[in-house]
């Protein structure tokens, strides 16, 4: 064997051997691809549940305002439904009146539809 045989079985052994480290390395290119694009998804499923779970705790903390707002009113009307009544002389109020007996059930309804929201608000943290 001459010297340009020995020279050429070295190169054909150096690219064997190259073609061998690019082919690896192409394998563990895709691998890590293949894993970062599996831990890129997780994390956006993950990440949109917890912003979904965020937005639905804010729309029942709205929603518990806005209920609290409403029994305020309900007990402005209250007040003012007892003044009138006192004002036209009346000695004794009672919750059977026609004009309180209707706005207790409404505070009454405000307050159970309250209270839900914050059994179901605490159920999500």
């Amino acid at each position: 064997m001459g010297f340009s045989d020995t020279l050429k079985e070295l190169l054909d052994q150096g690219l064997q051997v190259s073609r061998e480290i690019a082919s690896k390395a192409g394998e563990k290119a895709q691998e890590w691809g293949g894993k970062g694009l599996e831990a890129s998804r997780d994390f956006a499923i993950k990440a949109g549940a917890r912003v979904q779970e965020a937005g639905e705790k804010g729309v029942l903390m709205l929603e518990i305002k806005q209920l609290e707002g409403q029994a305020k009113k309900l007990m402005g009307r209250l007040g003012v439904e007892v003044y009138n009544a006192f004002e036209k002389g009346a000695p004794v109020l009672n919750a059977g009146d026609p004009e309180i007996s209707a706005i207790l059930k409404e505070v009454s309804a405000v307050k159970e539809a309250i209270e839900t929201r914050e059994r179901e608000l605490a159920g999500k943290k």
